[in-house]
């Protein structure tokens, strides 16, 4: 299975990760969710796999662009709602392995995911 990377193609930190890959030679496929949106069953798994918590990028302009209403009473479901509706606060990158996923790039993480 060749690798999805899924983010938005001018945020850095997807930047980094497309360039990690690509210099470690690994061939991977390119999701650009903010044009092509992203499916209920994609986000939701990785909601359960990791938590709304991390998945939910509250440090984003979109996220902090929120009334005050759609931000109280967060969980799982009204996350999911909000990211569904606004992919863009989706934390960046999402790397699909197939049998995991890694949410947000650090080297090490992905070092790890493509031992040599």
């Amino acid at each position: 299975m060749i690798p999805t990377l899924y983010g938005i193609p001018n945020c850095d930190t997807v930047k980094k990760a497309r360039v990690w890959l690509d210099q470690h030679g690994r061939a991977f496929l390119f999701h650009d969710y903010k044009k092509v949106g992203i499916d209920r069953a994609s986000l939701e798994g990785w909601v359960a796999e990791h938590g709304w918590e991390v998945v939910l990028n509250r440090n984003g302009t979109t996220f902090k662009a929120l009334d005050a209403a759609d931000k109280e009473g967060l969980d799982a479901d009204k996350a999911t709602a909000l990211m569904l509706a606004q992919p863009s606060m989706i934390k960046r990158p999402v790397l699909d392995l197939g049998d995991q996923t890694i949410v947000g790039f650090k080297p090490a993480f992905y070092e790890a995911a493509f031992p040599a």
